[in-house]
């Protein structure tokens, strides 16, 4: 059973701390925490990110990104990342993390949950539903 679970994207700022919120609210039975591929290390939530959060009752406060290392890898017993590309980027730091690591729109058609950073507040609210829908989904198998 997993109850050690990281969700990675690229700068940590927007879409893990998201995913990494909503299965804390989820799962509450879990650890769960986040990382990035390419982290902007020590930086808070992304504004829009807190925002969009904010309006579905999850609270990014607190958020601080952190580098992905192969022992955070180590850590964790199951890896969620938000582009299929973000597995070859995660098997690069970890190669032992391979089997552990699925996309976190796995159980919604293997969707890539695109990067809102820097672009507009639909281009948030777009990746923040497939989040949230793809949350739900994994809340359910796990």
């Amino acid at each position: 059973m997993f109850h050690k679970i990281l969700v990675v994207c690229v700068g940590n700022i927007c879409r893990s701390p998201s995913g990494e919120y909503l299965l804390k609210q989820l799962l509450p039975g879990k650890e769960i925490a986040s990382a990035g591929v390419g982290a902007l290390v020590g930086k808070p939530a992304d504004k829009m990110a807190a925002e969009v959060a904010e309006g579905h009752g999850i609270s990014l406060e607190g958020h601080e990104a952190q580098q992905l290392t192969g022992e955070l890898c180590q850590q964790y017993d199951l890896i969620l990342v938000m582009e299929k590309g973000h597995i070859e980027a995660v098997t690069k730091i970890a190669p032992e993390a391979r089997g552990k690591t699925m996309l976190f729109g796995q159980w919604i058609g293997q969707k890539d949950i695109p990067d809102p950073y820097r672009q507009s507040r639909e281009a948030f609210d777009f990746a923040y539903g497939l989040i949230e829908e793809a949350a739900m989904a994994w809340a359910k198998k796990l």
